[in-house]
């Protein structure tokens, strides 16, 4: 699809130019996030908003304003910016970006109008941070995406809880067998995730080809990260089509115990399927790949991280599940991102447990008043129907 409408814009373009016209100025919006601890909501927003324009444009607030305006971010400023530059629906990003959404940010990159979900943002004095914008018209509103916050990411690392998990692998595969016309919800004790979603996040991408060299790797994909990005990046340089296998809750949970993944099945595969070096997503991908698995998938090349975890142990060969591709000579590794991890991460928020125990009560003290917002604006429309 994109690769049509490259070409037709351009002969477009060159046709009005012929005959004097002007061409079409492309649409530019704005969006502007924290991003921290990425997740399906960040990517849908983004999703959303391009959307509404030709080209997005997407602001990743800095450390010193996200500490100042919400308390401090897990993942640093230029990790944030990695991910979201990574996503197939953002055409740039940037870091700058004022907590403060103003007409002098919007000016200096061209852009037409900002959009942000129905959260709105709050400065530390309590002002809106979209003010200005709002009141030049330049604002325009996409739909919050439910049943996922950073909040709510940092709160299952903190409490060490697993109800956010997948019943089972069946259940979590059959739910998106099949779209449907009206939105029918994952089934998850906690997270309430769309059928009709996934097709979303997968529409326009393209199925591989009998000539296209099949790059295949797999693992948690757990709090989407930096170094998944450039994980990702290396796997499609070395190939056409990137196969991207994402392990189930049950299976991780048992080579990795406590209550890991921090992320769902449907929560993972939605974020690796955000990023715009994966071609599809197998989810609830097996742990070992075996002769079979890899005849049927056409896979050319088997990528790994050169680092060594429990899906890759560095003793007894024989329970290594990727010896049949290094008997096929089909296996590389790839640079790990140091000190990038899922480990890594939760370490991070064990550290800082009491400010970021804080910043999530200070979150969901703001959640609960914009729910009642909502409920009460909901309450309204109704009446005024009546």
């Amino acid at each position: 699809m994109k690769s049509f409408a490259g070409p037709h814009r351009k002969m477009e373009g060159t046709a009005k130019e012929a005959s004097g016209e002007q061409p079409r100025k492309k649409t530019r919006v704005w969006i502007d996030m924290c991003a921290d601890v990425f997740h399906f909501g960040h990517a849908n927003a983004l999703r959303q908003a391009k959307e509404m324009a030709d080209e997005l444009v997407v602001g990743i607030h800095p450390d010193t304003e996200v500490i100042a305006n919400k308390g401090p971010p897990v993942m640093n400023e230029q990790e944030r910016l990695a991910v979201v530059a990574a996503c197939k629906w953002v055409d740039e990003a940037t870091l700058d970006a004022p907590y403060t959404t103003c007409l002098e940010t919007l000016n200096k990159f061209n852009i037409d109008f900002a959009v942000h979900g129905e959260d709105i943002s709050t400065n530390a004095d309590g002002t809106d941070s979209f003010e200005e914008v709002k009141q030049a018209g330049k604002f325009k509103l996409i739909k919050r995406t439910g049943g996922v916050s950073t909040t709510d990411l940092v709160g299952r690392m903190l409490l060490m809880t697993k109800n956010h998990f997948n019943p089972s692998l069946d259940a979590a595969v059959a739910d998106m067998q099949s779209p449907t016309s009206s939105p029918v919800p994952l089934r998850c004790s906690s997270t309430a995730i769309s059928s009709h979603t996934f097709y979303q996040f997968v529409a326009g991408t393209r199925q591989s080809t009998e000539s296209d060299k099949i790059v295949y790797i797999d693992g948690a994909f757990d709090l989407f990260h930096a170094g998944h990005v450039n994980a990702l990046r290396q796997a499609k340089e070395l190939g056409d089509f990137v196969l991207v296998g994402v392990h189930s809750d049950q299976d991780l949970n048992a080579l990795r115990g406590t209550n890991f993944p921090i992320m769902n099945l449907h929560e993972r595969a939605l974020a690796v399927l955000s990023c715009k070096y994966v071609d599809e997503v197998l989810v609830g991908a097996p742990i070992e790949l075996t002769d079979s698995f890899l005849d049927a998938k056409r896979i050319s090349l088997v990528v790994h991280g050169d680092e060594r975890d429990e899906l890759h142990p560095a003793e007894d060969p024989s329970l290594d599940p990727y010896r049949f591709a290094k008997a096929r000579g089909i296996y590389h590794e790839v640079k790990s991102t140091p000190g990038l991890s899922g480990a890594a991460i939760i370490e991070r928020i064990i550290q800082n447990r009491v400010k970021f125990s804080r910043r999530n009560a200070d979150r969901m003290r703001k959640d609960a008043l914009i729910a009642e917002q909502q409920a009460r604006k909901q309450q309204q429309q109704q009446e005024q129907q009546q």
